[in-house]
């Protein structure tokens, strides 16, 4: 059994309300949108014989007309021989002619306001099926985020994350001893270094007094040696 019965039943249905009261949403939103599928095909089914009958009332119509047409050539061509018998007999039958004409034509009036009628129908079947395909889609990615933010959710109190970040805290713990490793040494050549230079410095300052002294004695020399001349 259907979720609607009648076409009215799915052009007044609420789609929001049908499916506020399902146990299973995504189900009910499926048999509706099949039930609506299946009322189009039909609807469209009932148009396509409806303008087929149309197509069969306008050929009638053409060909009694065409009757009524012959039936008063008749007449004239009676009442040009003097047979106004013929003649009003032939005007009878024009008149038969003429009242199918109108039966007819009163049929195909009916069947043109049930094809707007039913093209009316399609349309709101349409728009009710947009919407209720659109609330489908809607569905289905409120599922898909839903377990998507579940499965996170089930990573998160594994603990396999923690484990993960512990692993890495030791990693990173490993790295900085290390790097205090490498700037330990760093220091010592440091040390090395500066305490070699201060002896550098020494001897340097050494070499730079005794020339300094040299000197002193050259310059007395030249003054002894230039007040004596």
């Amino acid at each position: 059994m259907g979720v609607f019965s009648r076409f009215s039943d799915i052009v007044n249905s609420n789609i929001n309300s049908l499916l506020d009261r399902a146990e299973d949403p995504e189900k009910m939103v499926r048999l509706i949108i099949q039930e609506m599928e299946d009322t189009l095909v039909e609807v469209r089914s009932n148009s396509a014989r409806v303008i087929a009958e149309k197509k069969d009332l306008v050929r009638r119509i053409e060909r009694l007309k065409g009757e009524a047409d012959d039936w008063q050539a008749r007449a004239e061509l009676a009442l040009s021989k003097d047979r106004e018998d013929l003649a009003k007999g032939a005007l009878l039958e024009k008149q038969k002619v003429t009242d199918a004409v109108s039966a007819v034509e009163a049929d195909l009036a009916q069947h043109e306001e049930q094809l707007t009628r039913l093209k009316d129908e399609i349309g709101q079947l349409q728009d009710k099926l947009k919407d209720a395909k659109a609330r489908q889609q809607s569905i289905l990615l409120r599922r898909e985020t839903i377990s998507s933010r579940l499965e996170v959710k089930k990573q998160l109190d594994s603990g396999k994350v923690q484990d993960a970040m512990v692993r890495f805290e030791q990693y990173e713990r490993k790295i900085d001893n290390l790097e205090a490793e490498v700037e330990s040494y760093d220091l010592g050549t440091q040390a090395e270094r500066s305490l070699a230079q201060q002896f550098e410095d020494l001897e340097a300052e050494d070499t730079v007094t005794s020339e300094l002294e040299a000197l002193k004695k050259k310059l007395k020399a030249d003054k002894k040696s230039a007040s004596k001349a």
